[in-house]
């Protein structure tokens, strides 16, 4: 189904003519916990604490204490969704993306003088009475978080000295009237490598945070190194997605572009030497819901921007996901697959059929791998397989590798694979010593001294493959293909 994505109204639009994807509701919503609260239960999904199901996305039309505000969230969850938004069949992404990454469509600048729908409206930080807080209607997900929070902002900024681009998302509270708290993952990647340049230098950043746009930046956004290098402007991805360049606009008080039909743009610089305890309002010592399920914690040090204005488009809508939500699994799972395909693919062309970052490990933590073996000397192909994924994706943590037969995207069928050919003491491959994620809380020495620092993990190889001699074993029940929808019109498989 083609579309004409281009921006966030787009995409909701094109979600209205599709049922069962979009609702809007016109009741009162308290931005402060309850906004997430509802919409755990009609449509978060992923690691969020049970009851919640996958469902559709939503918009608040009537959002407590900002008139005239709506807010989206979930646009993302679901991978059929994804597909519709990207125009891809959902089991294709990881394919689509790392096509995209291969042949890349540079952003372009609109011409002097050129309109930029973010810039309808500007409120300049000197202005009185300027809050960004209260211009900007950012939800605080729970009661303990240390405050509202952007999540799905598109930081912008480009190295001080060779002028290099770089897009990410990142967790940014907001502070006060004309401060933002961000985080940076320990480890310096992105944005975190040219904010440290500039500190070195004694400089500030000047960065945009677009918020509202099309959903193929918010996916291009989440790749990360060793796929795109520092360097690498993924706005580019995005390009290659829509097959025409993201057009960006001049931010008006810093030396740096946003994009342009984006809802929200904040302009502003990232202070050097200046920090802020992340949780200095609410005392909580909690940062916000993760991708792992679990409260961040507050950091006693966290950067601060230096808010200098905010621009929107006329009646804006603001943007935003719940942290451990099917979202998250979209955002940053479907680049870890685009990764990891492209890595085993470039050593071992063919024999990786799929990939899913699986929703346990919150698109990050977990990958199954589909792995066919045409020939004798494929045994032991697919654990060098896994190797190669570790080495694509650094975060990730535990590998399953799974038969052409076995379907990577149904954990029932995975769980199946596990329980009839898989043995503990010989399928079971482990890694220990290796740096991980920071958020993943078991990997700490307080849980086993023979960590020897936070962020240090044990990478899993699950291989439940059969092997290559042992294939006439294994065969599955071959069960009569017919199509139902004789028997029951209407059906979809």
């Amino acid at each position: 189904m083609a579309n004409k994505v281009n921006d966030l109204r787009s995409a909701l639009e094109l979600l209205k003519g599709i049922d069962g994807q979009l609702i809007e509701t016109d009741v009162e919503v308290d931005p402060m916990a309850e906004l997430s609260g509802v919409y755990r239960h009609i449509g978060a999904g992923g690691t969020v604490s049970r009851p919640t199901k996958e469902g559709p996305a939503m918009v608040f039309n009537n959002v407590k204490g900002h008139p005239g505000a709506r807010v989206a969230i979930g646009l993302l969850v679901s991978r059929r969704r994804v597909g519709y938004l990207l125009d891809c069949d959902p089991k294709r992404l990881g394919f689509m993306l790392n096509d995209s990454v291969a042949n890349p469509i540079a952003p372009q600048v609109i011409a002097e003088g050129e309109a930029a729908a973010c810039q309808e409206i500007v409120y300049m930080a000197d202005d009185p009475g300027f809050d960004v807080r209260k211009l900007v209607p950012a939800p605080t997900n729970t009661e303990e978080d240390a405050g509202p929070y952007i999540t799905m902002g598109m930081c912008y900024a480009h190295d001080v000295e060779t002028g290099e681009h770089d897009v990410t998302i990142h967790r940014l509270c907001l502070q006060g009237p004309d401060t933002i708290s961000m985080f940076f993952t320990p480890g310096a990647r992105h944005l975190g490598a040219f904010r440290e340049k500039a500190e070195a230098l004694g400089k500030s950043l000047p960065i945009s945070i677009s918020i509202g746009v099309d959903p193929a930046i918010e996916i291009g956004a989440c790749f990360e190194p060793p796929t795109t290098p520092i360097g690498y402007d993924e706005l580019s991805v995005a390009g290659a997605i829509r097959k025409e360049p993201v057009k960006l606009a001049r931010c008006k008080t810093i030396d740096e572009y946003c994009i342009a039909n984006a809802e929200y743009v904040i302009e502003g610089e990232l202070l050097p030497n200046t920090y802020v305890e992340e949780d200095q309002n609410s005392g909580t010592g909690k940062a916000m819901p993760e991708f792992p399920g679990y409260t961040g914690v507050a950091p006693k040090q966290v950067p601060v921007i230096k808010v200098k204005c905010v621009t929107t488009r006329t009646n804006p809508i603001m943007q935003t996901v719940i942290g451990p939500s099917e979202e998250h699994v979209s955002m940053a799972g479907i680049p870890t697959e685009a990764s990891i395909l492209s890595m085993v693919d470039r050593a071992m062309p063919g024999r990786v059929q799929n990939v899913y970052a699986a929703t346990p490990g919150g698109g990050k933590f977990m990958a199954v791998i589909q792995f066919k073996k045409t020939v004798p000397s494929d045994e032991g192909r697919q654990r060098q397989a896994a190797l190669l994924a570790f080495s694509a994706f650094p975060e990730l943590k535990h590998v399953f590798l799974v038969d052409e037969d076995v379907d990577p995207f149904d954990m029932n069928d995975v769980i199946w694979a596990m329980n009839t050919r898989f043995q503990g003491d010989v399928d079971c491959i482990t890694i220990p010593g290796v740096r991980c994620h920071p958020l993943d809380p078991s990997n700490d020495p307080t849980c086993d001294p023979s960590i020897r620092d936070h962020g240090i993990a044990c990478k899993t190889i699950f291989d439940c493959t059969v092997p290559y001699d042992q294939k006439h074993r294994f065969q599955r029940s071959k069960f009569k293909d017919v199509d139902p929808s004789h028997w029951v019109p209407g059906f979809i498989d």
